[in-house]
């Protein structure tokens, strides 16, 4: 249930799941550059979500993530379903920092208190260390317009520790 607040932060902080191609400074890649995903960084599952870096020191050991439909449709349900393991407790300071882009256009670029962003899943700080699960619907606004969306999502604790990073990217076609 967790790993809930990590990914819902993700979905629910743009109102879709989207993602973005950064190279190892953190550059942005425009959509005239060639990128090529580099598939050991595949989040597990049905999911269009990769890890920043090599996740093998995360917090945040993410088992696998479902989600229906995948893509991610504009004015649909999505159903995640996730597990993974926090090899520690989550505590009060925790931040997600959230670059969200619209085609070249900056949407979001935030830092967000991870532990007020848990209450819209019904936890609360701290996060227990332990194995977790998620399942949970979310409704996509109709009105996401058509383009291709990214994002970046930056989770650290308070002591600047990464629990995870991840990255998305989905195109939401017209009509």
């Amino acid at each position: 249930m967790h790993f809930s607040t990590i990914f819902l932060s993700l979905l629910v902080t743009t109102s879709s799941a989207i993602q973005i191609n950064v190279d190892k400074r953190g550059n942005w890649f425009t959509d005239s550059q060639a990128v090529i995903q580099d598939d050991s960084l595949k989040v597990p599952g049905e999911n269009p979500l990769y890890f920043c870096s090599k996740p093998d020191d995360d917090i945040l050991q993410i088992k696998k993530v479902d989600l229906d439909p995948n893509p991610p449709k504009a004015g649909k349900t999505l159903s995640i379903k996730a597990s993974g393991n926090l090899t520690e407790e989550i505590e009060e300071g925790a931040k997600i920092h959230v670059q969200v882009k619209y085609g070249l256009i900056t949407l979001i670029n935030q830092e967000y208190k991870l532990c007020d962003q848990v209450g819209e899943i019904d936890l609360e700080c701290p996060l227990e260390k332990g194995d977790l699960t998620l399942s949970k619907e979310v409704d996509l606004p109709k009105e996401i317009p058509p383009g291709k969306f990214t994002v970046l999502a930056d989770v650290f604790t308070k002591d600047g520790d990464k629990i995870t990073c991840l990255t998305a990217t989905i195109t939401f076609p017209r009509g």
